[in-house]
């Protein structure tokens, strides 16, 4: 899965820090806070807790996570974690140096405006009965930034950086609401990535996943989706792309490119051989769709896996 990165902060002058570790600066709203933290020098165990839900992204240098109840991770550039209350983090920072610190953002966002939010998507865009309702996993804390995500923090990062004046809450409110209903989206495709076997029996959309994922190589008819989830066709569009963030059809488009990307591993598989195996029609179809989904053409990719 390709990362989308968070935009960087300029890196603060060492005179104008108060500390190498975690040295943190705040930019306060109604609903939420925006943390920057920066740490110059290589450190082990620095413990964080935070009062409030926390959602943060990694934007250079590396981390080493360790969690109660789960196996320590690398934390890298392209990532977000997300954390209940009260929740102790002890952190690694096995890269941090002068000049080359590691930077973090931690945006703590209130109790009221993610209730709010979720009571705004039930009562008004209610998934499918069998689809579970709108909410945040905890069991998903990890994620790597889809485009979507990384859009909607980048913008709270710009307002923070631009705007002046009362304005300025409203329209980090707005944004957060909407980087709140990506997260889930991308929460849900954790979800049916990992578990849509397990679901497929009593969940419509992991059963349309199942479909999907089984039929990659040959056609896939857009209107048997809507009646495996026993839904009209319009209703199961709308369902499903609110629920995942994207349409069927390029749920369908990005599962064959991640496809070709395990196929083109091989420095011998040839590119018109990989088109055809992964369901495309066409192949300056496939081409261009590769490109705009990895960044590089299909070729490119494969002679970069050598």
């Amino acid at each position: 899965m390709n990362k989308y990165l968070i935009d960087r902060f300029p890196i603060r002058e060492e005179r104008s820090l108060f500390t190498l570790v975690e040295n943190r600066t705040s930019y306060s709203f109604e609903m939420c806070e925006l943390n920057l933290f920066e740490t110059h020098q290589s450190v082990e165990n620095v413990n964080l807790m935070f009062d409030h839900f926390v959602l943060t992204s990694m934007l250079s240098g590396k981390k080493i996570m360790k969690l109660a109840d789960h196996e320590s991770f690398d934390y890298l550039p392209g990532e977000s974690v997300i954390l209940p209350p009260g929740e102790l983090m002890n952190i690694d920072f096995p890269e941090a140096k002068r000049g080359n610190p590691t930077q973090c953002i931690a945006l703590t966002i209130s109790d009221e405006v993610i209730q709010k939010t979720f009571d705004l998507l039930n009562e008004y865009h209610p998934k499918n009965p069998t689809w579970g309702q709108w909410n945040i996993d905890p069991a998903y804390f990890h994620l790597t930034n889809n485009k979507e995500l990384a859009d909607t923090i980048n913008r709270i990062i710009r307002i923070t950086k631009s705007e002046q004046g009362k304005a300025k809450d409203i329209m980090v409110e707005l944004t957060l609401k909407e980087m709140l209903v990506r997260l889930m989206q991308t929460q849900a495709r954790l979800v049916f990535e990992s578990s849509y076997h397990l679901l497929s029996n009593h969940n419509s959309l992991a059963a349309t996943i199942k479909h999907i994922k089984e039929n990659l190589t040959s056609k896939i008819d857009l209107s048997k989706l809507s009646d495996k989830a026993c839904m009209s066709r319009a209703s199961f569009f709308k369902k499903f792309r609110e629920a995942m963030g994207e349409t069927p059809a390029q749920y369908i488009l990005k599962e064959r490119i991640k496809l070709a990307q395990a196929q083109l591993k091989s420095p011998s598989v040839n590119i018109t051989e990989v088109c055809f195996s992964c369901g495309f029609e066409n192949l300056s179809h496939f081409i261009k769709a590769f490109k705009n989904e990895v960044g590089m053409t299909p070729k490119a990719y494969q002679v970069a896996q050598v």
